[in-house]
């Protein structure tokens, strides 16, 4: 009688503590390694570095604009039609080879009570323009100034 090899044993499965692909680490664990970005701006993998992509509007007057239908921003104001794509401005601009300039007006320190205590954020205000007549107001609270 020949003797036949023995087919190799399956390896172990997640669930018996061997090591997984995950950052070879056992359990279920997520922890921080071996995911890659977690998908906030700029999409997986981190959004900073790397070639910077062609604007895709999303709204209709951000389609308008990209195609050359729209070429200043006293058509969009006669229209009073909300802008809220940054790109719009920065095309319409580009056109009237203007330069913007920011000024920061104010920032103001909020609070929220939270059963842990209070939860300070900060407001600012910021107004933008080309000092040319078009102008901006920016209002934004974040954790940090």
């Amino acid at each position: 009688m020949s003797e036949t090899p023995a087919a190799p044993t399956p390896a172990p499965t997640e669930g018996a503590g061997a090591p997984t692909e995950r950052g070879g680490r056992g359990g279920r664990g997520r922890g921080f390694g071996g995911r890659g970005g977690r998908g906030g701006r700029g999409g997986p993998g981190g959004g900073r570095g790397g070639p910077k992509e062609e604007w895709t509007p999303l709204t209709k007057l951000g389609r308008l604009v990209k195609n050359g239908y729209v070429k200043s921003l006293e058509e969009v104001y006669t229209h009073s039609i909300p802008i809220k794509e940054a790109p719009i401005v920065d095309r319409l601009l580009a056109n009237d080879k203007a330069e913007l300039s920011d000024e920061i007006m104010c920032i103001l320190s909020v609070q929220k009570q939270t059963k842990a205590g209070q939860r300070t954020r900060f407001k600012a205000v910021v107004a933008i323009g080309d000092r040319k007549g078009h102008v901006g107001i920016g209002i934004k609270c974040a954790k940090e100034v």
